[in-house]
């Protein structure tokens, strides 16, 4: 078996902004073994300045696995402990080139088209006009569930925008989330969880900034909507450390990005931790390509899922690898009749 690896850069179809600034590309990287006439594909999903192995080794490391290869999946995983995606790479390569479609990780009525998963519309930060152009968009392609990022424009602009969609819909006809990715001070999250409680909110993601357990303990343990941690998760790798951190802070959700807490088995473990002290979870996305969407939408669905999860984003991308994944009426689904684009 000979692996290698590559670099694949992904452009946004419209700048699109997080309270951590403005996004226009993301790269993206790829490992790739071929044995005989077989070969399987994995997406190792870094987001810079987010993922906790936006490290100067990065390539290094993906070098090194790819000389490796033989070591097996297993050992790669657990020497890549710091390395989240790169470990995600790994056990989807893996689980590619052991598939009869390398594209077929998880096979299931998913992967038939017989079934699909709901998941939310998301909107991106922007002026209040583009936000709503975006949220009525989401609205007339079906959605049912619509997650809004916060703390950029302005609270009181966005909370505008919120009440505008709860006064045509009710939290049974739409459900809410936001995603405030750290942006509100500790003083400053109760009065503003407070305020969107008044319109139903279903949660808000990672209110204050990671790092501050004491705090987010707090918050969560007094707030008025349920609270999921997100980049709380991110660089926690050892099993106690994530049981400590859920006996702490006692989130009502959690938020499951596999390229950035160790792939699957890095994701599964969360999900049995939170299983065992009745916190919710779901799965997101991040800005991974349709290889990585792809290979998190069937792990999703193995798991029968509650609720809507965050695998929207493959729309986002004007380059994005041409794959059978759909989006319609708010559900994402897998068109096996439609072929995969060949990367390289």
């Amino acid at each position: 078996m000979k692996a290698s690896y590559f670099r694949y850069v992904l452009d946004f179809k419209q700048a699109s902004g997080t309270s951590r600034g403005i996004l226009k590309q993301k790269e993206t990287w790829f490992i790739k073994v071929e044995h005989q006439n077989k070969w399987g594909i994995g997406e190792c999903g870094i987001l810079r300045g987010l993922s906790c192995d936006d490290r100067p080794d990065f390539e290094e490391k993906l070098h090194w696995v790819c000389k490796n290869i033989e070591l097996g999946q297993d050992a790669l995983y657990i020497a890549m402990k710091e390395f989240p995606s790169i470990q995600m790479g790994i056990e989807t390569v893996f689980k590619s080139f052991e598939s009869k479609d390398p594209y077929q990780l998880f096979p299931s009525d998913f992967t038939d088209s017989k079934a699909t998963l709901p998941i939310n519309g998301l909107v991106w930060m922007g002026d209040h006009s583009f936000m709503m152009r975006q949220i009525e968009d989401k609205l007339e392609s079906g959605f049912s569930c619509i997650k809004m990022k916060v703390g950029a424009i302005g609270f009181d602009q966005e909370l505008s925008i919120l009440k505008s969609i709860r006064a045509r819909f009710s939290k049974e006809e739409i459900t809410l989330r936001v995603d405030a990715n750290g942006a509100f001070s500790v003083s400053e999250a109760p009065i503003k969880l407070k305020a969107l409680s008044a319109l139903d909110i279903h949660s808000i993601e990672q209110p204050i900034g990671a790092g501050q357990t004491d705090a987010m303990a707090e918050l969560c343990k007094n707030t008025p909507i349920p609270i999921a941690l997100d980049e709380e998760l991110i660089g926690v790798f050892e099993s106690s450390q994530k049981e400590m951190l859920l006996e702490e802070v006692k989130p009502q959700y959690i938020i499951l990005k596999p390229s950035f807490i160790g792939g699957f088995s890095g994701a599964q473990e969360w999900i049995d931790l939170a299983n065992d002290r009745n916190i919710g979870w779901w799965v997101t996305s991040a800005l991974e390509s349709n290889v990585g969407l792809n290979a998190i939408s069937q792990w999703t669905y193995t798991l029968n899922p509650k609720g809507a999860q965050g695998l929207g984003t493959g729309r986002l991308f004007s380059n994005n690898i041409h794959s059978p994944l759909e989006v319609k009426n708010g559900y994402i689904g897998y068109a096996k009749l439609k072929e995969w684009k060949t990367i390289q």
